[in-house]
């Protein structure tokens, strides 16, 4: 009968294995590729997944602090690359691998977590959100940048050269490290908060991805767009685009070229004004010498020069109606004259003498009636007559001066404003019977 003693407990023969994985030095430090299976995204934990190839897989972890490290978003199906440690995990029994590192195999994982924010981001629209515009005479200027590069020297310079009148207030910030991008966004918000700048300008020199990778922090991104002031973002050179240049109102390639952009060139702009205010004057004196010339104009109508011919028409309508007046009267009064003889002739003897009495009678009573009438109508129309004598006699620039106006005139020049008048000067008064030469003495304006 063997030995009881031979067996080994399961927990003794893991023990056992993972001390060998643990102490064979070409298992501490692994250099694996693979592509992620069973990957599920955990947040703020640990990641448990896969790595496979076309015959094998293992099983793998990536512990919390490890994981936070990384620039990019791992996917299922994603091919890695990924280093770390072999050992085995005795509650199962099984191997696996602890990662330390992972980057997408093929390209950098920098450009990978670039692409997969600006996905992000386009999906969200931020990269086509309305543009706020650039002011075009900015009299405070905020600039996160660095303290000591040299962004806020070219962007002081540039602006001093061009704009003198506006003052550049730098925000300190870093701008290369794990710890740039929160200070960026904490400038930006400062800025806002204080809220009496125009402009605010993001930049720093070119450099790697590496180096430019705080402007392709989503933090960044976001404060940028949530900015009240219109941002102009110039990081890197050129050729460098990072995400803070996308969701930036306005992009410049260099920092003097985003100096240029937030201020024009004070010697041109003060061209601009003397240029406006040249036709400014020119087009005022088109328009004044085109009113004076209505002004002559109007002095010289009738209604100045001969005012009385302003009622001419209105007397010949009044003789008009007095002529048809006295024609209509006498050929009433002669059509019954001719009635009366008519019937006079047809009469005869004494029947003839009463009816002629009776005819004369009432003869005189349609005469007086006639008369009546006649002066009746003649009343009505010398009223109607002497109303119209009234209304023109009332639009005659003399009715108006017979109560009590008059007007001014020096040198034959009618004067409308005591601006035209001096101490001492002779002026000529214009009444309705005569005129009068007078001295001033005292002017009082309104």
């Amino acid at each position: 009968m063997e030995n009881s003693e031979q067996y080994l407990t399961v927990t003794a023969l893991t023990k056992y294995i993972k001390r060998k994985f643990d102490v064979d030095p070409y298992l501490g430090r692994i250099y694996l590729t693979g592509e992620l299976s069973n990957f599920r995204l955990r947040a703020n934990a640990h990641q448990y997944f896969s790595l496979k190839d076309d015959h094998a897989k293992i099983s793998a972890i990536m512990f919390k602090g490890a994981f936070e490290k990384i620039k990019f978003t791992p996917e299922e199906g994603m091919k890695v690359l990924v280093t770390g440690r072999i050992s085995l995990y005795e509650a199962s029994g099984s191997y696996q691998i602890y990662v330390d590192s992972m980057q997408p195999d093929g390209i950098g994982a920098l450009y990978q977590a670039y692409e997969q924010l600006k996905k992000k981001l386009t999906a969200e629209g931020l990269f086509n959100l309305p543009k706020k515009q650039l002011p075009m005479f900015p009299k405070r200027i905020a600039v996160v940048t660095s303290p000591s590069g040299a962004v806020i020297r070219d962007i002081i310079t540039t602006v001093q050269r061009r704009f003198p009148i506006a003052q550049i207030v730098l925000f300190p910030a870093l701008v290369q490290g794990d710890r740039a991008a929160a200070d960026i966004v904490k400038q930006i918000e400062r800025a806002n908060e204080i809220g009496d700048f125009d402009t605010l300008i993001i930049g720093r020199g070119g450099g790697s991805i590496e180096d430019l990778w705080p402007f392709n922090e989503e933090a960044v991104a976001r404060a940028i767009v949530n900015s009240d002031l219109p941002v102009i973002s110039s990081v890197g050179h050129e050729t460098d685009t990072t995400i803070a240049d996308l969701v930036a109102d306005v992009r410049a390639a260099t920092p003097t070229a985003a100096a240029e952009l937030a201020v024009p060139v004070l010697n041109d702009e003060i061209l601009k004004i003397k240029q406006m205010q040249q036709r400014l004057f020119q087009a005022m004196n088109q328009e004044i010498k085109f009113d004076q010339q209505k002004l002559a104009k109007v002095k010289e109508s009738y209604i100045f020069t001969q005012p009385t011919r302003l009622y001419e028409r209105y007397v010949q309508s009044v003789d008009l109606a007095n002529n048809r007046l006295r024609q209509l009267s006498d050929s009433y009064q002669q059509s019954w004259l001719q009635q009366v003889q008519l019937i006079t002739n047809r009469l005869s003897g004494k029947q003839i003498s009463q009816s002629i009495v009776n005819q004369q009678q009432q003869l005189a009573n349609l005469n007086i009636r006639l008369n009546q009438a006649v002066q009746t109508n003649i009343n009505n129309q010398r009223q109607c007559v002497l109303k119209l004598i009234s209304e023109l006699d009332n639009l005659s620039p003399l009715k108006i001066m017979s109560r009590g106006y008059s007007y001014i005139t020096v040198d034959d020049q009618v004067v409308k404003s005591v601006s035209q008048l001096q101490k001492q000067q002779t002026i000529k008064m214009n009444f309705e019977d005569g005129s009068a030469v007078a001295e001033i003495k005292e002017i009082n304006g309104d």
